[in-house]
């Protein structure tokens, strides 16, 4: 298989910090918490970008960050972002509204633009629809999939149950995660209930994947499925159990691909992986997105705009740089895509599209065999 990739990694362009508006700006401004999970009222709330804070006459960067978040000073130096639920009485945090470094804080919109005049480009192409052309966007995908898989990169599945109807769907999502395109799922427990019904019985919520049709009683099967995998214990105890050797649970289970499953209020069952706790079920995702590279929603509007908003657009790559995240979200309704317009990343892209068919052309797109 050809894994060769035109990709090039955009290079980010740091602040100079020797210029006099920088170099004359007063540190950043603290005030301690007086109570747990209460910032200060004047508290600076983070956003996706690149965001410097002066602290002892010295500029650092806040990371990882993500959005709606305070900037809290350790007693070490460095900077943490700390959701405002977590804040702890005596936190130091950083406080001021005023984002163009003349007060000790800096957010950098502009860090991945190729040139010094040029206009902001961190917003979404408006008018993503049905009409839209993706031809390019696919061929950017497959190339940056590529890249990311030759250099280490990690690639974060967001992921709704469509996927689990289709038989088509689940085979290359399957060869996806075998040929190492795949370091980690978050999704629900519809997701994975319906792909290890699939696994076992051929159907989703009762339905044939491939021919549509209805079984017999098919209204149990994930009812039956969930029992089943509780009675195991675990999802991997089910798989060794009944010889599950098929589907996108089964393939990031034989290949430790970590798959982070949060509940909701409509959930069957759960199966046993299913985080119930909201609070702890955001903390699970957030570990995942922190060291994610590229990341894909897919089909789920809820799970989606969760992991956009702690999604920011860098990360930094192995040497230390500065890098995009790439965020891509892909829906069959405008609604759902539009939903995440306002995030400000040059690295985003909305598809509107059928995500079974999409799926299918990007494995297909890289050469995979499902």
């Amino acid at each position: 298989m050809d894994v060769r990739t035109d990709f090039v990694m955009p290079q980010y362009n740091r602040p100079d910090f020797g210029q006099p508006q920088f170099a004359l700006a007063p540190d950043a401004r603290w005030e301690e918490a007086q109570q747990d999970g209460v910032a200060p009222f004047d508290f600076h709330s983070t956003s996706m970008y690149p965001e410097y804070f002066k602290v002892k006459g010295r500029w650092l960067l806040a990371r990882p960050s993500r959005m709606d978040a305070s900037v809290v000073i350790k007693d070490d130096g460095r900077l943490a972002v700390v959701e405002n639920r977590n804040i702890k009485k005596g936190d130091k945090v950083i406080v001021g509204r005023s984002e163009d470094g003349s007060r000790g804080i800096y957010v950098h919109t502009r860090g991945f633009a190729r040139h010094k005049n040029e206009k902001e480009r961190f917003v979404f192409r408006q008018g993503r629809s049905r009409e839209t052309a993706y031809s390019r966007d696919y061929d950017r995908l497959i190339s940056l999939l590529k890249y990311e898989r030759e250099n280490g990169g990690r690639i974060l599945w967001v992921m709704g149950p469509a996927f689990s109807f289709d038989a088509g769907a689940r085979k290359a999502m399957q060869a996806l995660v075998e040929n190492g395109y795949v370091q980690c799922v978050l999704a629900g427990n519809a997701l994975a209930t319906h792909d290890l019904e699939g696994a076992l019985l051929h159907t989703a919520l009762g339905q044939d994947i491939y021919t549509q049709q209805s079984m017999p009683g098919g209204h149990y099967n994930h009812l039956d499925v969930i029992n089943r995998v509780r009675a195991s214990g675990s999802i991997e105890n089910f798989i060794k159990e009944y010889a599950i050797d098929n589907g996108i649970v089964y393939a990031c289970t034989k290949h430790k691909v970590p798959m982070v499953l949060t509940a909701s209020i409509r959930d069957d069952g759960p199966l046993p992986e299913v985080i119930a706790d909201c609070y702890a079920g955001q903390r699970a995702m957030r570990e995942q997105i922190q060291q994610a590279t590229t990341v894909i929603c897919m089909a789920t509007m809820l799970h989606t705009i969760a992991t956009g908003n702690m999604t920011p657009s860098f990360t930094l790559d192995r040497e230390g740089n500065v890098r995009p995240v790439y965020f891509y979200t892909v829906d069959a309704d405008e609604f759902v895509v539009n939903k995440l317009l306002d995030r400000g990343s040059l690295s985003a892209t909305t598809m509107v599209t059928n995500v079974q068919d999409f799926i299918t052309k990007l494995a297909g797109g890289l050469g995979l065999e499902f």
